[in-house]
């Protein structure tokens, strides 16, 4: 198992923000983290990457213990996170915003020999070449959205965790960032990824977790959850 939390406790003050939280990502694997707003998604994937620490529980990465550790420790591991907020840098260019995301230890070790060089970027993000010299603070929010992702992937990761990739985006650009996670997830980066849009994340994801408030509801695949419409409708919808 590429990634395992198990029992995870995770606290803002005296809020109890995660409650016994368990999951897994295997090699391979694109999995959705689904919930209503506030139920703490978003709490799980800052828990995992170290931004937020956990109070008890543990997080494994490739069978090794990453609990607790600082961001910059997580990621040289192996695990790469694009934030909701996307937080690409406004006044630098396309190219240096890409370069930032390079993480020492990290150049060579792509998963499944895999490597992301700029020339492998550009074949994944086309809109990116000959564009190099722009300013991040002149894309376009979807445009942003796939700068961030790519930034992320120039770290090499094994495995990515994405908070709502499409949130606030128009809807070709909602088509255009669904197809290229699936486009990453197909050359070998698993990728566990939050997303408010249930037609995006149902056709993308080969597993489904479904959180309550602070609690994981349900886990299973994209059928099992199909089948069963009370549970899409107390967890789901409004």
């Amino acid at each position: 198992m590429l990634l395992e939390v198990d029992n995870l406790n995770t606290y803002y003050g005296e809020s109890h923000a995660l409650q016994d939280m368990s999951m897994a990502v295997d090699e391979g694997e694109l999995v959705a983290l689904l919930g209503r707003n506030g139920m703490g998604k978003s709490t799980a994937l800052k828990s995992i990457m170290g931004l937020v620490k956990p109070r008890s529980g543990s997080v494994k990465y490739k069978g090794k213990e990453v609990t607790g550790f600082l961001p910059h420790k997580v990621a040289r591991a192996g695990i790469g996170y694009v934030p909701e907020e996307r937080r690409i840098f406004p006044r630098l260019t396309l190219l240096e915003n890409l370069m930032m995301g390079v993480k020492a230890g990290r150049v060579g070790k792509g998963g499944n020999g895999n490597i992301w060089t700029l020339e492998r970027i550009y074949e994944h993000f086309p809109f990116m070449v000959g564009h190099g010299k722009q300013k991040g603070a002149n894309l376009s929010g979807g445009e942003q959205q796939m700068l961030a992702i790519a930034r992320t992937l120039m770290g090499n990761p094994d495995l990515l965790l994405v908070d709502e990739p499409t949130e606030g985006l128009a809807p070709l650009m909602v088509k255009e960032v669904r197809d290229i996670l699936e486009d990453i997830n197909n050359v070998g980066v698993s990728i566990l990824f939050v997303e408010h849009n249930l037609k995006v994340a149902m056709s993308l994801a080969h597993r489904i977790y479904l959180m309550g408030k602070a609690y994981l509801a349900f886990s299973g695949t994209v059928e099992e959850l199909y089948a069963q419409p009370e549970i899409r409708k107390k967890y789901l919808e409004v």
